[in-house]
């Protein structure tokens, strides 16, 4: 979504099976960015194989950074975008921890669901979102086959449009060649992430 960076009350890693969320979110933490650390995840369809939930493997990656531990709230819960922003929201609740600004870091192509589901459930806090700063042609899923990413893109890119009308997000405008790509590659096979029925 190319966002500009902000200062904020916190920085929340949402869960994903790519570590680099965590160690990016760590890094915005070292340079500043905002005073507290949020690693919201815990086990979700893509990360059934960790040894634990999403959230623990990012704040350990983050404390090996440098970040100090009492400066990192770990949310281990959460199994979607959705449950990561209620559960983070619920958690700091509880801790009587106030936002009015937060930094969302995700993957690049799961931006603009984090940003409107994000949205959608927590409206009163401004939010930015970011990434880690690779680009497509890069962006490896380590143990993964390449042709996954593909799958991956063509199931979050349904899930935009999907979940916008389903309510779960803000509605997102959906490029009438975007969808036309979608329809080509699922109708190529790329559908291991498409949601069906």
């Amino acid at each position: 979504m190319n966002q500009p960076l902000e200062k904020a009350d916190a920085i929340i890693a949402l869960g994903s099976h790519d570590i680099r969320v965590g160690e990016y979110a760590a890094k915005l933490f070292l340079d500043g960015w905002a005073p507290l650390l949020v690693m919201s995840g815990g086990i979700g369809r893509l990360t059934e194989a960790f040894p634990k939930a999403e959230a623990e493997l990012f704040a350990e990656a983050a404390i090996k950074m440098g970040v100090p531990a009492d400066k990192i709230i770990i949310e281990n819960k959460s199994t979607n975008s959705q449950e990561n922003i209620l559960f983070t929201r619920a958690l700091l609740e509880e801790k009587g921890t106030q936002v009015k600004k937060v930094i969302l870091v995700q993957k690049p192509y799961m931006e603009r669901r984090a940003y409107a589901t994000f949205k959608k459930q927590w409206p009163e806090v401004e939010a930015v979102v970011t990434s880690p700063q690779i680009p497509y042609e890069q962006y490896d899923l380590a143990d993964r086959p390449q042709e996954e990413k593909i799958h991956i893109l063509v199931g979050d890119t349904q899930r935009i449009k999907l979940y916008g009308e389903k309510g779960f997000m803000v509605p997102q405008e959906m490029p009438a060649e975007v969808w036309d790509a979608y329809e080509k590659l699922v109708a190529m096979g790329y559908d291991s992430h498409v949601i069906k029925g």
